[in-house]
């Protein structure tokens, strides 16, 4: 299987081998790549999480650290190298922590998908799929699974490609053909 070069979707659990999958991808793109961070380290776990990704990734990468990227950090991506974002799943937590209520937040990863989606060089973007889970006992929650699942699904319909990733494989996700 062969991603397009416009934007790709990986999404997937904890753990699956997004990261790893991410970065081997950045590996084999033959020009520059920008790596956009969006995790921010509230606590040592976090922290440690953040320095372990940043090990694994080549030192020559461009870095953009942006906990709330959206359309006006996208419009200034560089043209001509591969970008990754990593990832949706904190991008969206960073918004409900911000104070965002649940349509601007909607808003805003609509729109950032479709600025991603109109790039000339490819686009990674990595997110986490976290509602094949236990149902959340809190109300906020089950209100962040939902957004995300939302939002994962406005980011499916602008890539070119997606992928479910597990276990460090990946799985092609395709529309189904509604024609009877």
């Amino acid at each position: 299987m062969r991603l397009g070069r416009g934007m790709s979707l990986l999404i997937g659990g904890a753990r699956s081998g997004k990261s790893d999958l991410s970065v081997r991808l950045g590996q084999s793109w033959p020009g520059p790549v920008t790596f956009v961070a969006t995790a921010t380290a509230g606590d040592s776990d976090m922290a440690q999480r953040i320095e372990r990704h940043q090990d694994e990734r080549p030192a020559e990468w461009g870095l953009i650290e942006s906990p709330l990227f959206g359309v006006d950090d996208a419009d200034r991506l560089p043209t001509d190298e591969l970008v990754i974002l990593d990832c949706v799943t904190l991008l969206v937590a960073n918004l409900m922590f911000d104070g965002l209520a649940e349509a601007e937040i909607t808003t805003h990863i609509s729109a950032l998908a479709q600025s991603l989606e109109a790039r000339q060089s490819p686009t990674v973007v990595i997110t986490n799929e976290v509602g094949l889970g236990i149902h959340p006992e809190s109300a906020m929650g089950r209100e962040y699974r939902d957004l995300l699942g939302r939002a994962n699904r406005s980011m499916a319909a602008h890539a070119e490609s997606s992928v479910f990733v597990a276990a460090g494989k990946v799985f092609p996700l395709q529309d189904l053909d509604l024609t009877w």
